[in-house]
């Protein structure tokens, strides 16, 4: 196969060689950012959460070309899930898993990462089965409409049963518990003292890493090369034999078990949690790293949710003090000055890189020396 597909090797290798980097540098970093506070290892964590969440959303919009605005209904279900089995919320408003649990639920993170795994698949499920017909601007319509549905039933279901306690959002939520050790209480090793912060973000890299290796095997699968055949051409895809129906339901199914482990460690990495974690605006954030970075090249979305991850607090940090250095006052706030960045980086990408910075390799495109540039041998 690599005599008539040889990108694929040099795409697996930029993968392997672009995972160790990006994770060489995520355990320094903390080190280096220990210098200056742990603000910055606070926003290198959300980065790798970022990292698994553009991944998943690669799967739909990379891999197999489905156009997704409501991915963020996926990290809210991971978030949700994981609050309310380990939060007193539950017990606190029904009397009879009191009287079950008296002690409340503390859920462990093995049951949490597969259940919300599982719950977010569910959802993708429920997403995929009413839109496999639909496509470009309906398919984005129909995505959109369905993440507002679930933020709304978040911020309404407060009544008149209390599962999700509305607006105010649920808090006293249980923080990661891993063989008896708190991820919320410094922790010494080899006679180093690290901090809570730096705790989950070894973890948050942990699971990148996971999902980098999960997205790299999907790629190379049978699974993958049907995606990536219905994304070059559905018709043709389905007159090959592709089952596009469930190849399309695996899709959304499976990008979305990396938004609700996301949204699971989201949610105890906060200790609180509300439906204004989970707007539109999330989802477009998301959809920016993937589009920014090289849609279905595994390292530049790695590199696209790294960039605008770690932008808002670069901007936090040098936006106000420069502003005052040149003009003696603050003219554009870091949050606007975000956004319009982001907008421009769109803009300048899709004008001159429109494959994303670091596109994929295109397959049929031999490189000097391959196969093709090859003298054939005769035929006797």
């Amino acid at each position: 196969m690599r005599l008539f597909f040889p990108q694929w090797r040099h795409s697996k290798a930029a993968a392997i060689v672009a995972t160790f980097v990006v994770g060489a540098c995520l355990v320094l970093l903390p080190f280096v950012a220990s210098e200056i506070g742990n603000a910055w290892v606070r926003a290198l964590a959300f980065a790798a959460l970022y990292v698994m969440l553009a991944l998943g959303l690669n799967i739909v919009v990379g891999f197999a070309g489905l156009l997704d605005l409501g991915y963020i209904a996926f990290y809210a279900v991971g978030a949700y899930m994981y609050a309310l089995l380990a939060s007193p919320h539950l017990t606190n408003n029904f009397p009879a898993l009191a009287a079950a649990f008296p002690d409340g639920f503390h859920s462990s993170i093995w049951l949490v990462i597969p259940l919300g795994a599982a719950l977010a698949a569910f959802f993708g499920v429920v997403l995929g089965a009413p839109v496999l017909k639909l496509r470009g601007d309906y398919l984005a319509i129909v995505t959109l409409g369905f993440g507002e549905i679930i933020r709304i039933f978040l911020l309404n279901l407060n009544q008149p049963v209390n599962l999700t306690n509305g607006p105010q959002g649920i808090t006293l939520i249980d923080p990661v518990s891993i063989l008896g050790v708190s991820l919320a209480r410094p922790a010494n090793f080899f006679g180093i003292s690290l901090p809570s912060v730096y705790l989950y973000y070894y973890l948050f890299v942990l699971l990148a890493v996971v999902s980098v290796v999960i997205s790299i095997r999907l790629q190379e699968s049978r699974l993958g090369r049907a995606w990536m055949a219905i994304r070059e051409d559905e018709v043709a895809a389905k007159a090959m034999g592709i089952n596009t129906r469930n190849v399309k339901l695996l899709a959304f199914a499976l990008g979305a078990t990396f938004g609700g482990v996301a949204g699971a460690m989201f949610s105890a990495f906060q200790g609180f949690i509300s439906p204004e974690s989970f707007t539109l605006h999330e989802s477009i954030i998301v959809l920016a790293m993937v589009v920014l970075g090289g849609i279905g090249h595994i390292p530049g979305v790695i590199l696209g949710a790294v960039m605008l991850a770690m932008l808002p607090e670069f901007l936090r940090a040098t936006a106000v003090p420069v502003q005052r250095a040149l003009f003696g006052e603050v003219v554009v706030d870091a949050e606007v000055l975000r956004m319009m960045l982001y907008g421009l980086a769109m803009v300048l990408v899709m004008l001159y890189r429109p494959k994303g910075l670091w596109p994929a390799p295109e397959h049929g495109k031999q490189r000097p020396g391959t196969a093709e540039n090859a003298p054939s041998a005769s035929i006797v």
